[in-house]
């Protein structure tokens, strides 16, 4: 994206301008509004199309300044020689390792007013949370000190823009700060072998991701119904639970974004929701499925409040609450036993959806998707598939039976599978859960 007609010639203009101003010195320009915007578009491009205020402009192309142009703002660096320290006007802070200005609130209110104090309350609206900064995640201000003047916060551009910036498409990374990892699959929908009622209510789900916004447009219903999709799957391990949110953000392109509850839940009051927070800030303006997996660890059931603890607990489940209903995206909350999530959560639930464990038929659909045809010839394969179907497993489990099976045919030179070696693999899994077969 070509941006360097700003960087190399209007931004620099503006600057000097704003400082010949403030210092008493002479300018090509009497303001800096006189100065020409370059013809290029690409601003408008970052921005997805959306009209800006001249104001808008200069307070973006501030915030990208350190990304694109750092040596621009240099100037700022200039000295008041009368109380040998940095101006005031200027705001700016200083980075961990970067050795540049770096601009704050105070920095775009000089620019856009210091020659109109009055003027400094349009500047403070531009970082007001309605402002189109803020609810499209572009920009925003923070690190102000408790006490200390709104624009001294620290003037911050979205990783997102940065990411649209380079051209790249913004997925953060797995950290402490954003500690969820985004899952993806090579299957699609008809290696899914789920029930019929199921999959009804998967394509309703579909329908609210597809359609939201025209279901929504009523106006009688837009006062009702909120934006956003919650739901709960239910069931035993290795029914397809985790496959079905991946297939859901495959089939509508949508990010899906798994939350590491080990990372999110803490002993300690007050920092499981601080965690959480950073989860739901990133993930507000984003078109992303965030998909909380074993969610009764953090989900789960409220106590009677007896001790700091009980309440500390109950005070996340309560802000989890809030959290979730005011989501605008789709949560999917997964868990083995429904019996596990607190009874407050299913108000809040469109759709709660089990998966149960597959009967013969399904198993007999999954196990013939799942067994490689050169295992198989067409005198055994039916004997195989029905003596494969009348073990109760899921399609985890199917899975890991199928690998086993793959190591021992590793080499083999027909590469048959037979009854006997089926029956081992299986007593194989069985095992795990106690249970074995004769």
């Amino acid at each position: 994206m070509l941006i360097r007609e700003y960087s190399e010639l209007f931004f620099p203009s503006l600057l000097h301008t704003a400082l010949s101003h403030f210092l008493g010195q002479e300018s090509d320009y009497a303001h800096i509004r006189d100065i020409p915007f370059p013809e290029s578009d690409c601003l408008s491009s970052l921005m997805d199309g959306q009209e800006m205020t001249f104001d808008e402009q200069v307070v973006l192309l501030l915030a990208l300044m350190p990304h694109i142009s750092p040596q621009t703002l240099d100037p700022l660096f200039l000295q008041n020689k009368n109380l040998d320290r940095p101006y005031t006007e200027f705001g700016g802070w200083r980075g961990s390792s970067h050795t540049g200005f770096l601009p704050t609130g105070e920095t775009a209110a000089f620019l856009l007013a210091h020659d109109n104090p009055d003027k400094r309350l349009d500047v403070i609206r531009l970082f007001e949370r309605d402002h189109w900064f803020h609810t499209k995640n572009i920009l925003h201000l923070e690190g102000q000190g408790e006490g200390e003047p709104f624009l001294s916060g620290r003037l911050i551009v979205s990783e997102e823009i940065i990411a649209r910036l380079h051209g790249q498409k913004y997925e953060p990374e797995y950290n402490a700060e954003f500690p969820a990892k985004k899952i993806t699959t090579v299957l699609d929908w008809n290696d899914l072998v789920l029930p019929y009622n199921l999959l009804e209510e998967l394509d309703d789900i579909v329908c609210w991701i597809k359609h939201q916004q025209e279901i929504r447009q009523d106006k009688q219903l837009n006062r009702i119904i909120k934006q956003g999709y919650r739901c709960l799957f239910y069931g035993p391990p290795g029914t397809g639970k985790t496959l079905t949110a991946t297939l859901l953000g495959k089939q509508n392109e949508m990010d899906v974004y798994r939350i590491d509850l080990s990372m999110i839940v803490s002993k300690y009051i007050g920092e499981t929701e601080k965690n959480l927070a950073k989860i739901f800030d990133k993930a507000e303006h984003q078109n992303w499925i965030l998909f909380f997996d074993e969610a009764d660890a953090l989900f789960g059931q409220r106590t009677e409040t007896q001790s700091s603890n009980d309440r500390h607990a109950n005070q996340e489940v309560a802000y989890l609450l809030q959290r979730i209903e005011d989501f605008p995206g789709i949560v999917i909350l997964a868990t083995n036993l429904k019996e596990n999530i607190d009874e407050a959560f299913f108000r809040r639930f469109q759709s709660a959806l089990y998966f149960p464990m597959p009967d013969q038929r399904l198993r007999h659909q999954l196990w013939k998707q799942t067994i490689p045809l050169e295992w198989v010839n067409n005198q055994n394969e039916e004997k195989i598939l029905l003596q494969a179907s009348e073990f109760e497993l899921s399609g985890g489990s199917m899975v890991n039976i199928i690998q086993y099976c793959a190591i021992k045919l590793y080499g083999s030179s027909d590469k048959q599978l037979t009854i006997e070696l089926l029956k081992k693999a299986v007593n194989r899994e069985l095992e795990k859960e106690g249970k074995i077969i004769s």
